[in-house]
């Protein structure tokens, strides 16, 4: 008897605490299709580029569509990728170039008719290319102007997802084909070091992007001057999953900082070196004993441009692919009480979301930033006086979403 009423006491004594408990409420969730600004990205041009297995556009932008005048801007060509790209319920990787194989440069008019401006014409890849003079103070200031007025007008833009930018060949970073001549094919390195300054004081929200080959000391200055890799600032790898990927490809990634994807984004493009690398670069089974999956985890990539892959793999595996990159969320728990909400999330993704996302309940935001959490870490966060009950459903909110876009979790898998 004398236990008996111990325990009694004791459930008494606990009664409270359990009644004042937060009520757990299960959920039923999963990713269906890409998530916003991630996953395998197809050209503006791929006729199969209507499809939610991808999220991100890819489109190259030329200077001298915007600016052919000196002070005189038309954004018209970018509002029309932009609006474009939207109208599918997708977002814009833009890339601007002065310099591409078996073509003009893209400097502006004004600038190619200053007596001081004299373009450098040569082969590259067997073909007539043009390439800028970098000696020229004009284009220097130009080029700085530019992405100024760019960044002030799409830095918040949901249109636009990601920008890279560089010099050289695709603005790659290189010349390894023509006429490289540092200072006037290429810029100067004291350029290049003003250039990546002004970028981090332009640019706030969104993240520009330069390729990895910017590691080579022959070309940019970031070996001299190791101070510039603390600005913020995402990078690409036009060759990935090419054969000797671990060697020069690897080194260079490493160079920048392999912490560096908490900030900015990764990104790039399969490898062309042959023409197996893009036959088989998402076979399941991998290539060169390398399996994509595992790249995009080791690397903590967000987009790969992928423009080729519909002529290969089918739309159920581009999905699959993309669903892979990027970050992901899961929904391991979520408790109501007395109309506020608890919530249990983690990261299972490769990569952080790069824009503030919220959790919310019946449209009331937590305060807690899930740009901030990495792979493989999770948070409770508090949803105070939302009106929860159960028949809530959680839902991630982002601003830097386009009409149509959705932000999938997964839940209760």
């Amino acid at each position: 008897m004398k236990n008996y009423l111990l325990s009694l006491a004791a459930f008494a004594a606990i009664l409270p605490l359990a009644s004042s408990c937060y009520r757990k409420v299960e959920l039923k969730s999963e990713i269906t299709r890409c998530q916003p600004m991630t996953g395998l990205v197809l050209w503006t041009t791929n006729q199969d580029k209507d499809t939610d297995a991808i999220a991100l556009e890819y489109s190259y932008m030329l200077y001298n569509d915007v600016c052919k005048e000196k002070g005189e801007y038309d954004w018209t060509a970018v509002e029309n990728v932009l609006n474009d790209i939207a109208s599918r319920k997708h977002q814009a990787v833009l890339r601007f170039r002065y310099t591409y194989v078996g073509q003009e440069t893209s400097v502006p008019d004004y600038i190619k008719a200053l007596p001081d401006y004299e373009e450098t014409v040569g082969l590259s890849e067997r073909r007539v290319t043009h390439f800028p003079d970098w000696r020229n103070a004009e284009l220097q200031r130009f080029h700085l102007e530019f992405h100024k007025l760019f960044a002030e007008r799409y830095d918040n833009d949901p249109r636009l997802a990601f920008v890279q930018t560089g010099f050289g060949l695709w603005g790659e970073y290189h010349i390894y084909d023509g006429p490289c001549e540092i200072g006037r094919t290429f810029p100067s390195k004291e350029f290049q070091a003003e250039n990546v300054r002004a970028m981090a004081s332009y640019y706030h929200n969104t993240t520009w992007a330069i390729s990895i080959d910017a590691a080579n000391d022959f070309y940019s200055p970031f070996a001299e001057q190791p101070e510039l890799l603390n600005y913020r600032f995402g990078n690409f790898d036009d060759s990935f999953m090419c054969r000797d990927h671990d060697n020069y490809n690897l080194t260079s990634w490493k160079f920048f900082g392999e912490e560096r994807y908490k900030t900015a984004p990764f990104g790039g493009e399969f490898s062309y070196f042959t023409r197996d690398d893009q036959k088989h670069c998402l076979d399941r089974e991998g290539m060169y004993g390398r399996v994509f999956e595992d790249e995009v985890a080791l690397f903590h990539m967000t987009f790969i441009n992928a423009n080729d892959q519909t002529r290969y793999q089918d739309m159920e595996r581009i999905k699959e692919a993309s669903i892979s990159m990027g970050y992901k969320f899961n929904i391991k728990e979520f408790r109501i009480k007395g109309g506020s909400a608890k919530v249990l999330v983690s990261n299972i993704g490769v990569a952080p979301i790069y824009r503030p996302a919220f959790i919310a309940v019946n449209g009331v935001r937590s305060d807690f930033d899930l740009s901030t959490l990495m792979p493989g870490e999770q948070q409770w966060v508090e949803i105070p006086d939302c009106g929860a009950t159960t028949e809530s459903v959680p839902t991630i909110e982002c601003d830097h979403l386009v009409p149509g876009q959705e932000i999938q979790y997964v839940a209760g898998i």
